[in-house]
């Protein structure tokens, strides 16, 4: 985890994803990526989405990323990096020191994971989680550059309280107020990891995760119409 969120075209949203179609990174480098900018619906790993970090001048902005690293012996996407070890990571510390970007959507899922009598772990049903009293979940995540384009991994953590029962991690997520620190290069990002939200909305979902609209939770949606 975490391995899927959702966008919903929301007036939320709406600004941060126009933001991305508008930049240069973007249609520089359309014909290199070969693949859409996703402004809506339920995102992988892979995914070509919205995330906000610093620019080269200091600003916040908004840029196309990839989600996932390539670490060479791995066959898979790195989609995650655990807070509590990026930073001595060889492949994550660059990316925590001086790279930290959020990543906006509506919700994220996750899948409850049932212990079993024999000691393994059975998949559950499927919840659309997302912080109390915030319209957009801000993922905290890292970045780096791998062929000449940016790639990111969302920071994971231990679960609060309030889903702990789902999953034993969770994204790092913080408040709106939170994003200009955590991409500021010259903030402790240790410090901020304070501020992480974990009083959280989950809701059951359906399975499926494929389709531009697929398994949006009603009374997720209407909380921040």
């Amino acid at each position: 985890m975490c391995c899927r969120y959702f966008m919903e075209e929301s007036p939320e949203l709406r600004p941060i994803v126009e933001a991305a179609k508008r930049s240069s990174l973007y249609r520089n480098n359309i014909a290199k990526i070969a693949r859409p900018l996703i402004t809506e619906g339920t995102v992988f790993p892979d995914s070509l989405v919205p995330v906000i970090a610093s620019s080269r001048s200091g600003q916040k902005a908004v840029f196309p990323m990839l989600w996932g690293y390539h670490v060479d012996g791995i066959s898979r996407l790195l989609a995650n990096a655990r807070s509590e070890t990026a930073a001595e990571k060889s492949t994550f510390k660059d990316g925590w020191a001086m790279h930290r970007c959020v990543i906006p959507a509506s919700w994220y899922y996750e899948w409850e994971h049932i212990p079993t009598a024999g000691g393994k772990i059975r998949t559950g049903e499927k919840f659309a989680i997302m912080p109390k009293n915030q319209a957009l979940t801000y993922l905290c995540g890292i970045y780096r550059m791998e062929n000449g384009y940016p790639h990111f991994v969302i920071l994971t953590r231990e679960p609060g309280e309030s889903i702990a029962q789902l999953h034993d991690r969770m994204p790092v997520i913080l408040a709106k107020d939170g994003v200009d620190s955590w991409i500021n290069p010259n903030m402790n990002p240790h410090a901020m990891l304070t501020a992480a939200l974990t009083d959280m909305i989950a809701e059951k979902t359906d399975r499926k995760d494929g389709g531009k609209h697929a398994a949006v939770p009603r009374s997720l949606n209407s909380s921040h119409c």
